[in-house]
């Protein structure tokens, strides 16, 4: 994965209470504003709710539409304004109403079918020891060279 790949996705992990863990990727140029937000918000937590092959659950955000789509494609990663709601679309149902889409399940979306409605639900992210370790690498050489052209 490049640099620029690694600042324009964030891993995250779903944590359903007694059914499992998920992985997904927002991708900011998706919908940057609200990728930004849900990100710096993280972790979040809600109980969820069902809607036809969807899991949904509010979260502290009020913002409008972003890149709204009425239609998805399964493994979608969405928010709802309309509801201020994080959204999975685990089958082949649609948004009832525009989604601003976020990114896509990467990991285990099989698991979104076994959540009933209000199973806590938990989103943080997800650390990734091989994007951070080239970052400090790269840090600790720009320190290196401001130290010699003192």
């Amino acid at each position: 994965m490049s640099a620029e790949e690694d600042i324009s996705r964030v891993r995250i992990k779903f944590i359903l209470e007694n059914i499992g863990e998920a992985e997904g990727e927002l991708v900011r140029f998706k919908a940057p504003r609200t990728v930004d937000i849900i990100v710096h918000r993280l972790p979040i937590a809600g109980r969820i709710a069902l809607y036809k092959e969807e899991i949904y659950f509010e979260i502290p955000i009020k913002m409008g539409e972003e890149k709204a789509k009425s239609t998805v494609e399964t493994g979608t990663i969405a928010f709802w304004p309309m509801s201020s709601a994080l959204c999975v679309f685990y089958g082949k149902s649609q948004p009832y109403s525009p989604v601003s889409v976020l990114g896509k399940i990467t990991k285990n979306l099989d698991l979104f079918k076994n959540a009933k409605s209000g199973t806590t639900i938990k989103v943080e992210l997800l650390s990734n020891v091989k994007t951070e370790e080239p970052l400090l690498q790269k840090d600790k050489e720009l320190s290196d060279h401001k130290s010699i052209n003192r």
